[in-house]
């Protein structure tokens, strides 16, 4: 396998590790969540869903979901031994998720034995961000030359700025997730408990983790601006702006519209790209000039493996 031909494999794992989140909050807004009673059975006596169980169907349906993520992961593991040159980096990286796509069917399979406590439900959806981070490493990584240096950012502030944002979404990720455990959609309105927490309270602490967030974002793009500091990490800048503009947006309309399943969707996907444009920007500081006069150092490229 040439590297071109195995990053477009890992840029596929990338897409459908997204595309589950998605359809996995399509159960959840459809009242689906419980949809199949039993794991990895629909049902203690059958496999699949009876015919007109629609709730079932959905539920089952996401579950087939993980077939077609786990194709293009395993797709990465076993490209990286075929891959010529063979990179030891890219095995590991790869196994990452593996082991992070079998870590999830365990945790989903808990879900549904617990009746979708809310804190299990928060745990899936978070591993399944770690899993985008994963497969974006492997992106990036199956990208780089494999001869030679890598060139690294040599200002250690800015780094720290890339990382110090990429905590502040973990933030706001984790706070939008118990807003969420604590909101009207439970993947099952008849039995399914919710976070003991008073939802007002919660979505302002999410809101200002998130204004937070997008104050450091605008303070980070406008130094950038002010340094001159090479196009790819501006542009990654204005992206994230954008998105997390448009994020807050939807966040504000659903709250005062009553929480509507459809924009729940819809800042779900956002939280996607969010969590992407971030990790893009840590990226390309970490990888492109830093600095107006363009101070790089070098680091040794990755070992290439007969």
């Amino acid at each position: 396998m040439r590297p071109a031909a195995y990053q477009r494999v890992t840029l596929v794992a990338l897409v459908t590790l997204g595309l589950i989140i998605v359809t996995g909050a399509a159960v959840r807004l459809t009242g689906s969540g419980l949809g199949c009673s039993d794991w990895p059975n629909c049902e203690q006596s059958q496999l699949v869903p009876d015919r007109g169980n629609l709730h079932a169907a959905i539920e089952f349906g996401n579950r087939l979901v993980t077939i077609v993520v786990g194709i293009p992961v395993l797709a990465t593991f076993v490209g990286s031994f075929r891959r010529v040159p063979r990179r030891r980096d890219l095995t590991w990286w790869s196994l990452g998720l593996i082991v992070g796509v079998v870590a999830q069917v365990i945790v989903g399979k808990f879900v549904v034995e617990t009746d979708l406590a809310p804190n299990l439900v928060i745990v899936h959806f978070l591993l399944s961000m770690v899993l985008l981070w994963n497969a974006l490493v492997l992106y990036h990584k199956a990208g780089e030359p494999d001869v030679g240096t890598v060139h690294a950012s040599s200002d250690g502030h800015l780094l720290g700025a890339g990382r110090a944002l990429v905590a502040l979404s973990m933030w706001v990720l984790v706070t939008g997730t118990v807003v969420t455990g604590t909101g009207p959609h439970a993947g099952d309105p008849d039995t399914v408990e919710r976070l003991p927490y008073f939802l007002p309270d919660v979505a302002r602490l999410h809101s200002v983790g998130v204004i937070v967030f997008c104050a450091a974002t605008v303070v980070l793009t406008w130094h950038l601006h002010r340094v001159d500091a090479p196009s790819p990490i501006t542009d990654a800048t204005h992206r994230l702006l954008g998105a997390i503009v448009v994020q807050g947006a939807i966040g504000y309309v659903q709250y005062f519209t009553g929480v509507p399943a459809l924009l729940v969707a819809f800042h779900v996907f956002g939280a996607i790209l969010v969590w992407l444009a971030v990790l893009e920007v840590h990226h390309a500081i970490a990888v492109s000039p830093a600095d107006a006069h363009g101070d790089l150092t070098e680091r040794p490229a990755v070992l290439v493996q007969s």
